[in-house]
């Protein structure tokens, strides 16, 4: 970090809310803050979404965000693992929706929309014996390039998918040459 954002940031803030306990990476930089119900808040920032947790805050990339939605003064976040890769392609598996009941949203959906959709350079569905699978193209926040995601729908055979998305990795990897 550097001496003139130290500074600065010792005199106004860096963003965070009073009490906030995470740890931003030296580029980050806070987008927006909402206060939650239940106590704490979110706090969306240039690398991801920063979420209360038992052992205090953590932050969720947002190409780690498969889905939120807004509605009902809640904010419910699906959250994606990376469960293994096929080539060049990363695999993700959708935990469980999450509620963030906010007391006063602000402009906090807006910039969690804005950044997850920002994320995505393309997506594609394809329909496979038993389900199917998301194809997406995502820049990841901080790093140059962009990266395969797939995600099987629920009950679809893993070990298709992964084969598939091996073949749709290097096929993409061949054309970019």
């Amino acid at each position: 970090m550097s001496v003139f954002r130290r500074l600065v940031d010792k005199i106004v803030g860096d963003g965070t809310p009073p009490g906030f306990t995470g740890t931003l990476e030296a580029h980050e930089s806070v987008a927006s803050v909402a206060e939650l119900r239940a106590g704490g808040h979110l706090v969306a920032t240039s690398l991801g979404l920063w979420v209360p947790t038992d052992d205090g805050p953590r932050r969720i990339g947002w190409h780690l965000l498969s889905k939120v939605t807004w509605g009902n003064g809640e904010l419910v976040v699906i959250e994606a693992d990376e469960i293994g890769a096929a080539g060049d392609a990363v695999l993700l598996q959708d935990r469980e929706p999450r509620r963030y009941a906010l007391v006063e949203p602000g402009k906090l959906p807006q910039a969690v929309h804005r950044r997850v959709t920002g994320s995505i350079r393309s997506r594609h569905h394809r329909d496979l014996s038993g389900g199917g699978a998301w194809f997406v193209q995502r820049k990841v926040p901080g790093r140059d390039g962009i990266v395969l995601q797939v995600r099987a729908d629920p009950g679809t055979d893993q070990d298709s998918v992964r084969v598939l998305a091996a073949e749709v990795a290097a096929k993409i990897r061949e054309a970019l040459k």
